[in-house]
């Protein structure tokens, strides 16, 4: 099946973007890596007037550290992500989430903001920043806002950016201290839709656990911030009790469907099992 026509815009400035978008609205698709809208446009699921091609913008990719944050161009690459030294070296949860996404081809060309603004609930890098505690930065002809990620999934492919805002870049907490994390996915092949995904950030504070972070994968309507295990980690010891206990409530709050990669009863417990490997996989990071 062929789309249906549209115009084409691909804009040579941010600015010029915006101003596509505040003319059109909700008529305009944005036009990153393409591995989610195209087979969309295709399908006939999406029609819109105008696609605009963010292709030809510069400075909105790569990783740039500051003082409080790692900032993460929206348009960088998943490639990008598995081959940094930065992340391999100080994001151990981003690094471990990278080579996983997908395959090499949609790794070549699938962006990082495109990936969250497309709002999939199997998506990987939706899970990897709510357990990171990260934002978003979204710009529009009248201004910029920043959005937590645990804000950001209103739900099915919908998040809180306006037609008219472009996501520009991701805001990742630096480490404070002692800190490790993991991803932990479950596919039935490479390239596969994750039957679950486990995204697990832990910050030590003087032996005890200063902060938790978890983010599910393909267990929801969105990806699933697992809030009643974090706060039942935040200050406790690290210990195989604890861990245990956070893994049991991360499940009750995984809301998976039974479908051809398992009944909804397996994937609770896949979470539950991930969680507890993550959280000692993470301890192990922070501790080394």
């Amino acid at each position: 099946m062929y789309p249906p026509k549209f115009d084409y815009v691909a804009p040579r400035s941010l600015d010029e973007a915006l101003e596509v978008l505040a003319e059109h609205g909700s008529d305009a698709k944005l036009l990153a890596g393409g591995q989610s809208l195209i087979p969309l446009l295709k399908l006939r699921f999406a029609a819109p007037a105008v696609l605009v091609d963010l292709n030809r913008l510069t400075g909105l990719d790569g990783f740039r550290e500051s003082v409080t944050h790692l900032h993460v161009g929206a348009l960088t690459r998943h490639a990008d992500a598995e081959r940094s030294p930065l992340l391999a070296a100080r994001y151990p949860l981003m690094a471990a989430a990278a080579p996983v996404i997908s395959d090499p081809l949609v790794r070549n060309m699938g962006t990082v903001g495109g990936s969250l603004a497309h709002a999939d609930p199997a998506g990987d890098w939706g899970a990897v920043m709510l357990a990171a505690d990260a934002e978003v930065v979204a710009r529009s002809r009248d201004g910029e806002r920043t959005i937590a990620v645990r804000d950001f999934f209103r739900g099915l492919l919908e998040t809180a950016l306006e037609p008219t805002e472009i996501l520009t870049e991701v805001r990742v907490p630096r480490p404070r201290g002692r800190s490790g994390g993991a991803y932990l996915k479950l596919e039935r092949k490479v390239g596969d839709f994750a039957t679950v995904g486990v995204a697990v950030q832990l910050e030590l504070d003087d032996g005890r656990i200063g902060r938790a972070g978890i983010g599910l994968t393909a267990v929801g309507a969105v990806n699933v911030r697992a809030a009643a295990a974090e706060e039942h980690l935040a200050g406790a010891e690290p210990t195989a009790e604890a861990f245990a206990e956070a893994a049991r409530l991360a499940a009750a709050a995984a809301e998976p469907s039974s479908d051809v990669r398992g009944s909804a009863e397996y994937k609770r417990d896949v979470v539950r099992v991930y969680v507890e490997r993550g959280l000692e996989r993470a301890l192990a990071l922070a501790r080394a």
